[in-house]
């Protein structure tokens, strides 16, 4: 930061004064002082039209200056609460009066004296509802914003002089005048005292001078960041983090104090008071600022006898001091944390709700803004097209041990905040510079030298070279007493960064050729880039605070400690006393309280400062008149200067304004601006030939086209070097015509409206049209060429057409451009329009509108298989001729019987081993049912049945929902269905085309049949098994429980068979189950030995069976109570009605799926589907197949 005094207002009568407080949040101030005064004063600053004159520069005027009149003794104490606009002010005597602002003055609203002790501090806390006054006698009394008292305390024993607020309010902070500090909660309950550790070592009495405690509404600088600040008269000061901190930051000021006082951020501490001078024997008035953790920033020295007060204004820009009978007003030039690079303003700034800095690039041409948080930010570079993020590393946020090492982080960004690469160093980056190629980064004792890379700069080459590369050569580390030759050390070594030197660093500047870093003691040293070689060692009679190399490298400027601009001239060579040549001299030119400067990117001579709030231009060391300014300079190019009001941005900075961007000519641009308009382009050629610069020339040559002076604006062109303005200019003398000239010197200015014109007037319509050709303007070709004579060129409005079209498809607007890309015949963009349009009928007209073989049919094929649209897909391929695209497709989209059709009829044989491996991909994946459809679709019923019984086997394992289980084997069953009609229809379509019978085709179908499915015969023949028996198992259960016990015996005894699909176990206990039931005893008995028999029964179970069968056996004799007869249909011998295979010729007989009983008449029915019977009086009731779950239609089979 940089701090100069601006502003003295003297107190009339020479009254002494006491103190002053600064309303931040109105800009109010207050001042008391002997006598009964009390005054308050506001500083109005006063807003032009000028942009470049804001803030700080702006004039200020008193815009109030009150006297007010209550108090009879002199006012010591004075305090704002800006919450509700009210002044509290005590003085000697004790009288407390409460002031509020009505209709534009101060009035008195409230007064209080004890009449026993006088007031020795008062505290708003920060939300300004309560107010804590106290006494010298002990006395405590804390009372609410409209006055009532909340409670009070007598402290006896002890005299206060000082009382703080804790931020949140919950403590108070008393201060004795035996120097200690107590703390008490908010309801005046005492908690404990407050270690001072700044006084180890202090003897004799000392007073509390100051304590002042951030409240942090503006965010913190830092995570953790300390911020109660005590203060005593003999200058010790710690800085605690709470008030518990065991480990404060202790200062020894070396002063007299009379005030401390936290800036509006809580970054800037300011200690006023007085200090013996090594000079005077006299005391001088001094105001030293710190940061929180005790490092000092800034000394101001304030004239007069004796400082009694200071107070900071609400933006941290200003500070008021009180000395004699005179308020002075200090402004603050804070060092924030920005850079400037490729157009955009980055600054980082801090919020109450977050920890992280916010970091804001904002681009100043189109005014976007890009927003990064940033941990433990400690600064931003930026130069060219980067910037420069350097940060703490997050893990050692929560360091535990002073010996850990800390990390550091180096992010290099682009000017929209994106990384583009990082480095981690173990030296804090105090001091960093960026150039075009390296960063340099150093501590106090040593510097990081990192060559980065960006993507554009980075050939392939390199990128290889870099992958094969254990070893970055492309970072180093020197310590600052180490004298680099530049041939290879340096290795990347932070061990030796840590030794101490007794000279350490203060500053650093580099350009592409130098490094140059500069020390404590005056030294600076020299070193050559890239190699890193010190070349020589500089000394200059100051502490170089900040330094800057001009364009080639030849001058530094030096801004010292105190704000005292010099230069050194790199290249200079002169002979001392002793006779020795010495290179680099320090140039006899000073100017005081320069806070800002920078060179011009191309010119060695100009520069630009900021001096106060004054900035001024130098040539060659000779200053041009001051502009009224307090912005920071980004760049200086081109006799152009840029510069960002960074004070006015930071007022509210997630919105800034395109008005805080100041851009101004320098007085040589200017003048030229005002010979060329007002006396003539000889005279301004001559000032230009004695001031060169290329803009100048640049400008001469612009203003000689508007004059047609081809001469010199030919001459002009030369000497900026402007290649394309020669090559204009030898053009324009080729051309005979004078409106021609003029009218192509219009188009050069970009005055596109009148060069039409003038084109049109000569009646050179074509000229017009290839202008707005040029730019781009194809709706205004159209209307040229459609109001020409002629219609215009078809080969031009084709043109025109498609170039509006993709105007509007570039916007995404695809029905505007459909229009003109039909009137354009762009049958590419057309199908892009109709595909993003989502308009397939169109792009299927589209497609069939388009000759064979053409080059958009592939991609109108690709475009319809995205969308599912398989049959388009295979139209547009075969269209021209990619069959094997065609299959693709309808293997992508699962149309595989069209796959297999198209693999056929075109003679590809790779379909049938695609379509396995797509099938064992789908199962790799456990998705059985999609293989099951995969092949059902592609005519690949045995494979798909395969899959089908496998699942139904599944579901059989674990005995659930037996239901569906019967159903997934009634599908695999029909999947074989299917799979008989696909080769029945095979063989009549082989019949007819070889012209044979009708009945040889059946035969041949099942010869074909046999012939193809040899291994799946076994599947074949029993398709139905497994539905058979899951059938009859349920409805052997279903006739159980609904009271048909002889049915469901009967149905039992058939399923019976089938104890190869479901467990022996359920069917033999169903039969006994269902046998006892029906006192059937001896069917039962055979039931229970078949129970017994079964290997896979356990001892338990064995067990269980003999107890239950002893149970019934021992009450009902093993033989059946009734055994129903029926004749045999075939040799009509009369056998039980319960057997499916006659005894005596082995007749079989069809088991009815309706009722489970053994069909033995002729007169059945049989579904037409699953070829399954049943008796036709029981099929009567039913709608369909019991079995298969088919329709049945009317009448038999």
């Amino acid at each position: 930061m940089f701090i100069y005094l601006s502003k003295k207002i003297a107190i009339p009568n020479n009254t002494r004064l006491r103190c002053v407080s600064w309303n931040r949040d109105q800009g109010f101030i207050a001042c008391g002082g002997e006598d009964g005064l009390l005054k308050v004063l506001k500083l109005e600053i006063q807003s032009g039209g000028d942009n470049k004159i804001r803030g700080l520069a702006a004039p200020s005027n008193l815009s109030m200056n009150q006297t007010l009149e209550g108090h009879s003794g002199a006012v010591q104490v004075v305090t704002w609460n800006g919450h509700y606009q009210k002044l509290t002010t005590s003085d000697q005597y004790g009288l407390i009066i409460v002031w509020m602002l009505y209709k534009g003055n101060w009035y008195e609203e409230m007064i209080n004296n004890r009449n026993k002790s006088l007031v020795r501090s008062m505290a708003w806390n920060a939300d300004g509802q309560k107010i804590c006054i106290v006494y010298e006698d002990g006395a405590v009394i804390v009372g609410s914003v409209d006055g009532n008292r909340i409670w009070g305390k007598e402290l006896k024993g002890y005299q206060l002089c000082h009382v703080e607020w804790s931020p949140d309010g919950k403590l108070l902070l008393f201060g004795m005048s035996n120097g200690e500090i107590h703390l008490y909660d908010s309801q005046g309950n005492m908690c404990s005292k407050l270690a001072i550790y700044c006084l180890t070592n202090v003897t004799g009495a000392v007073q509390i001078t100051g304590i002042d405690w951030y409240n942090g509404l503006q965010g913190y600088i830092e995570p953790n960041c300390p911020t109660l600040a005590v203060c005593f008269d003999n200058g010790r000061a710690q800085i605690m983090k709470h008030e518990n901190d065991e480990n404060p930051v202790l200062i020894d000021t070396g002063m007299q104090v009379v005030q401390i006082q936290w800036n509006n951020t809580g970054s800037a501490l300011a200690v006023a008071g007085s200090q013996k001078s090594a000079q005077q024997d006299k005391d001088i008035n001094v105001v030293q600022f710190y940061t929180p953790f005790g490092e000092h920033m800034r000394t101001l020295k304030v004239p007069g006898r004796s400082m009694s007060a200071v107070s900071w204004e609400g933006g941290g820009l200003r500070i008021a001091l009180a000395v004699d009978s005179f308020i002075y007003f200090a402004n603050i030039r804070p060092d924030y944390k920005w850079g400037y690079c490729a157009n955009t303003v980055v600054y980082a700034f801090t919020k109450p709700d977050r920890m992280e800095h916010c970091v804001v690039f904002w681009e100043t041409n189109t005014t976007e803004r890009h927003i990064k948080y940033v941990r433990n930010l400690i600064s931003v570079t930026a130069y060219g097209d980067h910037c420069v993020l350097a940060t703490r590393a997050d893990e050692t946020t929560g360091q535990v041990f002073p010996d850990e090492p800390i990390q550091y982080v180096l992010v290099l960004c682009n000017s929209i905040g994106t990384p583009l690469e990082s480095k981690y160093i173990d030296i804090e980056p105090q001091y960093v510079a960026v150039t075009k190629t390296h960063v340099i980064a150093a501590s106090k004792e040593a510097f990081y030298v990192w060559q980065y890379k960006t993507p554009k700069k980075l050939t392939a080459m390199e990128v290889n070279q870099a992958l094969g590369k254990k070893k970055d050569n492309r970072e180093r580390v020197y310590h600052i007493d180490d004298t680099p030759s530049g041939a290879g050390e340096g290795l990347l070594d932070f061990s030796k960064a840590f030794a101490p030197t007794r000279d350490p660093i203060c500053s650093v500047c580099a350009s592409d050729k130098l490094l140059i870093i500069g020390r404590e003691s005056g030294t600076l040293n020299r070193y050559s880039l890239p190699h890193v070689a010190l070349v020589n060692k500089h000394t200059v009679n100051c502490r170089p605070h900040s330094i800057s190399l001009n364009c080639n490298s030849s001058r530094l400027a030096i801004i010292d400690i105190a704000g005292l601009l010099t230069f050194f001239d790199l290249d200079a060579k002169w002979v001392n006393q002793d006779g020795q040549e010495i290179q680099g001299q320090h140039l006899d030119f000073e100017r005081k309280d320069v806070w800002d400067m920078k060179w011009a990117e191309d010119n060695t001579e100009l520069f630009a400062m900021m001096e106060k709030t004054r900035m001024y231009i130098f040539r060659n060391l000779d200053p041009e008149e001051p502009i009224l300014s307090s912005g920071y300079i980004c760049h200086f190019e081109d006799l152009n200067i840029k510069a960002v009001l960074l004070d006015e941005i930071l007022k509210d900075p997630e919105h800034p304004n395109k008005e805080f961007m100041m851009e101004m000519e320098i007085k040589s641009l200017r003048d030229t601006r005002d010979l060329l308009d007002k006396v003539g382009i000889e005279d301004a050629a001559q000032f230009i030939e004695d001031n060169p610069h290329p803009r100048l020339w640049r400008l001469l040559a612009e203003a000689a086209l508007e004059n047609l002076d081809l001469k010199m604006a030919d001459q002009a062109f030369v000497r900026c070097r402007d290649y394309q303005g020669i090559e204009f200019v030898k053009r324009l003398g080729n051309l005979q015509s004078e409106t021609m000239r003029s009218a192509e010197v219009a188009a050069y200015f970009k005055r596109f409206e009148e060069a039409e014109r003038m084109y049109l007037d000569m009646d050179r319509r074509d000229l017009a049209v290839n202008l707005r050709i040029k730019l781009g303007d194809w709706f205004r070709v159209v209307q040229l060429l459609k109001a020409g004579s002629g219609g215009g060129d078809d080969t031009q409005l084709i043109q025109a057409w498609n170039a509006i079209g993709d105007y509007y498809a570039d916007r995404q607007k695809w029905s505007n451009a459909v229009q003109y890309y039909v009137q354009g015949n762009n049958q590419e963009r057309l199908a892009e329009c109709y595909y993003m349009l989502e308009d397939f009928i169109g792009l299927q007209k589209l497609a069939d509108g388009l000759p064979e073989n053409h080059k958009l049919l592939p991609e109108l094929g690709a475009q319809f298989v995205t969308v599912g649209m398989c049959e388009e897909a295979v139209q547009a391929y075969l269209k021209c001729n990619q069959v094997k695209k065609a299959v693709d497709c309808c293997v992508e989209l699962n149309q595989w019987d069209q796959a297999v059709e198209l693999a056929k009829t075109h003679n590809i044989k790779e379909i049938d081993s695609l379509l396995a491996r797509y099938a064992a991909h789908l199962l790799d994946k456990d998705k059985k049912l999609q293989a099951i459809e995969l092949y059902r679709k592609a005519n690949h019923f045995i494979e798909a049945a395969k899959l089908m019984f496998q699942i139904a086997e599944e579901y059989a394992k674990k005995k659930e929902k037996p239901q569906r289980t019967k159903k997934m084997y009634v599908l695999g069953a029909l999947l074989i269905e299917s799979y008989h009609e696909q080769m029945k229809l095979m063989s009549k379509l082989k019949a007819k085309s070889n012209r044979k019978a009708e009945a040889s085709s059946a035969l041949a179908g099942l010869l074909e049949e046999e012939a193809l499915a040899t291994s799946d015969m076994k599947i074949i023949d029993n398709a139905w098994r497994g539905a058979e028996a899951h059938h009859f198992f349920l409805l052997a259960q279903r006739q159980l429980y609904q009271g048909y016990v002889d049915a469901s015996m009967k149905t039992c005894l058939r399923l019976c068979d089938y104890d190869d699909i479901i467990d022996p176990v359920d069917i033999y206990s169903l039969l006994a189950l269902a046998a006892c039931a029906n006192r059937a005893f001896g069917t039962c008995s055979k039931a229970f030995i078949k129970l017994e028999s079964l290997g896979s029964a356990t001892p338990e179970q064995h067990e269980q069976y003999e107890k239950l069968a002893l149970e019934i056996f021992t009450k009902h004799a093993p033989k059946d109570s009734r055994t129903n007869k029926t004749e045999c249909h075939t040799c009509e011998n009369m056998i039980p009605d319960t057997t499916s295979l006659c005894p005596n010729c082995e007749a079989k007989f069809p088991t009815c799926v309706v009722t489970g009983r053994p069909i033995m008449d002729y007169q059945v029915w049989m579904c037409s589907t699953c070829k399954h019977q049943a008796f036709e009086g029981e099929i009567q009731n039913q709608t369909m197949c019991p079995l298969c779950h088919a329709s049945i239609k009317s009448g038999p089979y």
